[in-house]
């Protein structure tokens, strides 16, 4: 079922598929993971399989049920774009968020060349939004280019787990840009002058940025909880989200890499 979610970027999780394979870097500690081992050790239903991609077709009219309207995270414990997910299956979820146009989608990937080739010519509905993962400069930077050239209403970045300075960046066409930390007890430590490099080339460009967290690794380079280290950044909150529809054009050729 759908569920209520801590990421504090969005509302609710739903996850008509489960389990995925690890494609880069900021798959190392993946948290989808182990809670996925944690879960088949509850015994809860689909997740027998346990991390193992799984189609969950019975959880695909989930967000139909659910009359108040509400901000979905896509797929929090799977991608949507694994290569083991059928284009046919794909169709249907694109069907359910067309159809619950009450609510808002958000559908986030590393497999952003399986993304933009599936959206190639194809109307996205107005209450989803894409996004991709950018964790460092090498498998992260080059799927913004990706990003780019879909006709979303609003398109964003995870940068989750930071793991490096990414220089300059740029950000033409994207309308939201999260930034956070790694945590679990693995988590790699994530250094305020990356991210307040981030922050100052959204402001000159025009994202909205917002900062989830500083995760294990606090500002000041100590290891503590997650809890502890909290999501305080130059004394602030930073926590905007993107208002309405921003229906954009494709920005230009796509840069393959």
């Amino acid at each position: 079922m759908s569920t209520q979610t801590s990421i504090e970027w969005t509302e609710l999780s739903w996850n008509p598929t489960t389990g995925c394979t690890k494609v880069s870097p900021g798959c190392e500690n993946c948290y989808a993971e182990t809670m996925a081992r944690r879960l088949k050790a509850m015994g809860l239903k689909g997740y027998e399989n346990g991390f193992t991609l799984t189609l969950q077709p019975d959880r695909l009219n989930e967000p139909l049920t659910r009359r108040k309207p509400s901000m979905y995270f896509v797929n929090s414990m799977s991608d949507l774009f694994h290569e083991d997910v059928p284009d046919k299956y794909i169709n249907n979820v694109l069907s359910i968020i067309s159809t619950a146009n009450r609510h808002t989608f958000q559908i986030l990937t590393k497999r952003t060349k399986r993304m933009t080739q599936y959206f190639k010519n194809k109307s996205l509905p107005k209450n989803l939004w894409v996004g991709v993962t950018v964790e460092n400069k090498k498998h992260g930077l080059p799927r913004i280019d990706h990003l780019r050239q879909i006709r979303a209403s609003t398109r964003f970045i995870s940068m989750e787990p930071l793991l490096e300075d990414l220089g300059l960046i740029d950000l033409s066409g994207v309308n939201w840009v999260i930034v956070g930390g790694e945590s679990g007890a693995k988590a790699r430590p994530m250094k305020p002058t990356w991210v307040i490099n981030i922050k100052d080339q959204c402001k000159k460009q025009g994202s909205i940025f917002f900062f989830k967290q500083w995760g294990r690794w606090g500002s000041d380079g100590i290891k503590r909880s997650k809890k502890a280290n909290g999501r305080v950044l130059l004394g602030r909150i930073w926590d905007n989200k993107p208002q309405g529809n921003h229906l954009m054009k494709p920005a230009g050729p796509i840069a393959v890499r």
